[in-house]
């Protein structure tokens, strides 16, 4: 797991719903949220077929240019367009090597839409380690981990040509009450209002979950770390998922009754309900610390992964039901050597079939370089890749997968690849 970037101070008590200013664009149109909410649907209702080996094909690695101007260590989710064209970003590399937003053709052709630290100060942002979402007219969002004018990040937009505007600076209430460092990936809703989590402070220093409005305005929905000994949760790492009566689903990857991360959700009024805490069990085989988004299936039920835990210690694939009762489907490290993988970090994508799909950091071959899997509706792992001993295929991955009409994967390595800097592979059926 890479080392997160940690901070200083503490946040005091405050109204969370207190409201602070946006800088830039002032439209988000609805189409563009309604797309966001049409595109997940789509990737729920995929049934791919998946017959005989799969193959893994490398589509772009990361520091072919001189100074890796073409961006470094990706390890965020992909977001995929209606041509198939790939969207993330790399967390260093680009003109000023501190990240970029990057584009990946069908074809395997990366072109840099934007190098983070344009701006003196890096008032721009500066090292993106959360993917992007995409509206209907081809605009790009994304919340960036660090840089803005107060320095604990911003949610910025991207025109189709790369142009960007920072639609919010993290760190401008007094201790940092409206959050700082946001990590995760972004959601929008049918109103184009984006939501999204900070790691740190907060109005009670342990994150935010908050809100972008379409008119400009950003609102801490919740602040974490409200109950004595952080029962309902701390440092969110993950982003969130959206229901249809707006409610609000993730993880924290501390806290909670048992100290070792909670699923929640938090209600449009911004009232938070933890729906299981982790390590409720001797050894924490039910998992712990949980890093990456949920998924939400039709009837309500969660899906997720935690990094450690579960009956090898090394990580869990888990379902959280509508009424809360968790259960584990697969512990990773069941295998001689972690052959079937170890320590996810990201989230999962779900089929129409009820299959999940997702990747570990580490595990797989003999160098413990990572995989792609499967986990059945009934518990059982398939290994459909591990990154291989020499790297060319790129080797940990961190991030999420995302899944085509023809149930093709597209994800992210942070390093190997032929040169070293990630890679952005398939693996088709």
């Amino acid at each position: 797991m890479h080392s997160p970037r940690t901070s200083g101070g503490t946040g005091g008590r405050w109204n969370v719903l207190e409201a602070g200013p946006r800088f830039g664009s002032t439209k988000l149109a609805a189409a563009r949220g309604a797309l966001a909410l049409a595109t997940l649907s789509a990737l729920l209702l995929i049934t791919p077929t998946r017959a005989g080996a799969q193959t893994e094909t490398v589509l772009y690695s990361f520091c072919a240019q001189s100074g890796c101007t073409d961006g470094n260590h990706p390890e965020a989710r992909l977001v995929l367009d209606p041509s198939g064209n790939l969207y993330g970003t790399t967390d260093v590399g680009g003109a000023n090597a501190l990240g970029t937003v990057f584009e990946v053709s069908a074809s395997g052709s990366e072109t840099v839409l934007y190098s983070f630290c344009s701006l003196p100060d890096c008032d721009d942002g500066d090292h993106p380690r959360a993917g992007l979402i995409l509206d209907a007219e081809g605009n790009l969002y994304g919340g960036i981990y660090d840089g803005g004018t107060h320095d604990g990040g911003i949610v910025a937009e991207f025109s189709p040509t790369g142009a960007e505007t920072v639609l919010y600076d993290f760190c401008s209430k007094p201790a940092c009450r409206d959050g700082y460092y946001p990590h995760s990936d972004l959601v929008m809703d049918k109103n184009g209002n984006l939501y999204g989590t900070t790691q740190y402070r907060g109005a009670y220093t342990g994150g935010n979950v908050y809100e972008v409005s379409s008119n400009g305005t950003e609102s801490v929905l919740y602040g974490f770390c409200q109950q004595s000994g952080c029962t309902d949760g701390n440092a969110p790492k993950a982003g969130l998922v959206l229901d249809g009566n707006g409610n609000l689903y993730g993880t924290t990857y501390k806290g909670g009754a048992n100290g070792e991360g909670v699923v929640y959700e938090v209600s449009p009024s911004g009232i938070e309900t933890v729906l299981y805490s982790f390590c409720a069990q001797t050894g924490c085989k039910d998992g712990s610390n949980p890093e990456a988004d949920l998924v939400l299936d039709t009837e309500g039920n969660l899906y997720g992964t935690t990094y450690k835990g579960g009956a090898h210690g090394k990580g869990t694939v888990f379902e959280v039901s509508a009424s809360g009762i968790e259960t584990v489907l697969y512990s990773f490290c069941a295998q001689a050597g972690c052959k079937d993988g170890s320590s996810p970090e990201a989230g999962l994508v779900l089929d129409a079939k009820g299959n999940l799909y997702g990747t570990t950091y580490s595990g797989g071959g003999p160098k413990k370089r990572g995989t792609v899997f499967e986990v059945s509706p009934s518990g059982t792992e398939t290994v459909l890749h591990s990154f291989n001993a020499k790297g060319t295929d790129g080797y940990n991955p961190s991030a999420s997968l995302v899944m085509d009409a023809k149930g093709n994967l597209y994800g992210t390595t942070y390093a190997g690849g032929a040169h070293g800097g990630g890679t952005v592979f398939e693996v088709t059926p």
